[in-house]
């Protein structure tokens, strides 16, 4: 393996890309890839499920959280009204199942239908009082086990951390067009492959 990153390294010494932040990458990446494993599983999801004895399960839980529309998680949208189509869009599922999902968990007491203030021809969809506890209840003990976990971090630590884990957070964006040598070994590397069809990728994966 440290051959083959090492391999790696020279190619991305090509690119203007030096040893130093070659190795940071590569340790980056490990890191995140260990995280992406443990966030697909939604470990904590299922751990707040779990330890709160929830009658639903995460995709409801889901649906919950995109109607109720925190402020930290859906950017600055809390309080604003919510229809089928706006619970779809913050999810980024299919409309046809969100309107499912919501139906179910109006039948099971979680949601309810109400008119829009905007706009009285306009169904829009709210918690319950049995919905906006489990959302109470699930938040609260989110930011039980996170907040205490970051009781071990000092004040400059976590004034340290924030501003980069927000910066870090859109890297693949200012990534997306890079430019330079990076852009002419991209080139360099889809040329390499243009030999391979696609059924003669699917064979070789």
């Amino acid at each position: 393996m440290t051959d083959r990153d090492e391999i790696l390294k020279q190619k991305l010494a090509h690119a203007g890309v030096d040893a130093e932040h070659a190795q940071s990458a590569l340790d980056i990446d490990a890191i995140l890839q260990a995280w992406r494993r443990k966030v697909f599983k939604r470990e904590l999801g299922y751990r707040a499920l779990s330890e709160l004895d929830l009658p639903l399960d995460l995709p409801q839980l889901d649906v919950l959280m995109a109607v109720w529309a925190p402020a930290n998680e859906f950017g600055g949208e809390d309080g604003s009204e919510t229809m089928v189509s706006t619970v779809a869009q913050r999810l980024h599922i299919d409309p046809s199942r969100a309107s499912r999902m919501t139906s179910e968990l109006i039948t099971r007491g979680f949601l309810k239908r109400a008119v829009s203030q905007a706009d009285a021809r306009r169904t829009v969809l709210e918690l319950t009082d049995q919905g906006a506890r489990i959302v109470d209840a699930v938040r609260t003990y989110k930011f039980l086990v996170l907040g205490s976990y970051l009781q071990d971090w000092s004040a400059e630590e976590i004034a340290t951390f924030l501003p980069l884990l927000e910066r870090f957070s859109q890297w693949s964006e200012s990534a997306a067009c890079p430019g330079g040598l990076v852009t002419e070994e991209i080139n360099k590397l889809r040329g390499s492959l243009s030999d391979l069809s696609p059924d003669e990728a699917v064979k070789e994966g």
